[in-house]
């Protein structure tokens, strides 16, 4: 029975013009369904894993699609989160202005990142505060750890970065940014003397400011709509 629906006319057909005829939702579904026949019928391993692998190029292409189904956002929620960010960096510039005589710079590439996941995603787990400082502040100690132990290079920035990934997926305390911030001291020459502070400066400090810009914006977006 296995064998005749695997060769059904309507299969045959369905294999040589899917990619014309049939959506890429419906041809998921169908190999879901036929995933399911083969625990039931026990079809051959070799039919089986086949099946798995046609599902498995289905699921990789769905990622490429675009999303198309969302509705576009209103201005509102646009101008706010772009100001906000606007705003979060000339804060920033005018501190390393201040802290310059010092030769220190608040304002660090991942900002730009943190910026965009607290101002456009604020439900996004990513976005939690808890997650963010947590990760900001352990990420940044594995940079410092990391080039006490192997100095400056790509031994010590490979460890840090493998490091703080496994800390993260390990927690469950994801924040993609801080990721960066273990690179950023090792071949950053000004942040060395700072050591183990470099923990809270600048990533943790700067984080900081841009919670009481986020929780401003959320404000806006909610109660001055256009």
């Amino acid at each position: 029975m296995a064998d005749s629906l695997l060769h059904s006319p309507f299969l045959l057909n369905h294999r040589r013009s899917s990619s014309q005829v049939l959506p890429l939702e419906l041809n998921s579904l169908l190999f879901h369904g036929l995933e399911a026949a083969n625990k039931s019928w026990g079809l051959p391993r070799r039919v089986r894993r086949s099946l798995s692998v046609k599902n498995a190029a289905s699921t990789s292409n769905e990622s490429w699609n675009l999303n198309l189904s969302g509705t576009r956002p209103c201005l509102s929620d646009i101008v706010w989160p772009s100001a906000g960010a606007f705003a979060a960096m000339a804060i920033m510039g005018r501190v390393d202005q201040m802290i310059a005589v010092k030769g220190l710079a608040l304002t660090t590439p991942p900002f730009g990142a943190v910026c965009m996941v607290l101002l456009a995603t604020p439900t996004a787990p990513a976005a939690k505060k808890y997650n963010m400082f947590v990760s900001q502040i352990c990420c940044a100690a594995i940079g410092v750890l990391a080039f006490v132990i192997f100095g400056a290079g790509w031994v010590a920035r490979s460890t840090a970065l493998a490091a703080s990934i496994a800390f993260m997926i390990y927690t469950g305390y994801t924040h993609p940014p801080a990721a960066s911030l273990p690179l950023m001291f090792i071949d950053g020459a000004k942040y060395h003397n700072l050591q183990l502070w470099y923990a809270l400066f600048p990533g943790a400090t700067g984080c900081i400011l841009l919670c009481l810009i986020q929780e401003i914006v959320c404000y806006l977006k909610e109660n001055y709509k256009f």
